[in-house]
């Protein structure tokens, strides 16, 4: 079976390799361009708010704009959750702990040196 490809994509699956990136064109695990992931820029202030949608009702606080990597972001995750006492995760370069812990997080980070705003009411 010849590999599957579309018109402007290039090469999408290789039987031998697997799904392919459409950007460098090598296979996903051998992916140079997925590595080279940039800090995100921002404003330099933290938003810290708290989100239901999409949750059944079910609040989580929303840590946005850390001027941080991947792995940063999940070692400062990690150190948020043991604080509050609750799960949460890293998603597109926020954090999101469960449950509304608006104000142990604020103060958290203001004593890590971040700018922190509360967002939303």
């Amino acid at each position: 079976m010849p590999p599957r490809t579309t018109p402007a994509a290039g090469l999408v699956y290789s039987t031998e390799h697997g799904t392919m990136c459409p950007t460098c064109g090598h296979p996903k695990k051998q992916c140079a361009c997925s590595r080279q992931k940039t800090t995100p820029r921002g404003d330099g202030i933290v938003r810290v708010g708290r989100e239901t949608k999409g949750r059944k009702g079910k609040g989580v606080t929303i840590i946005s704009g850390l001027p941080l990597d991947e792995a940063a972001l999940q070692q400062l995750a990690k150190q948020l959750k043991q604080r509050c006492g609750s799960g949460g995760t890293v998603k597109d370069g926020m954090i999101e702990i469960q449950g509304d812990h608006r104000a142990v997080l604020i103060e958290e980070l203001q004593k890590q040196g971040y700018r922190v705003k509360q967002a939303g009411g």
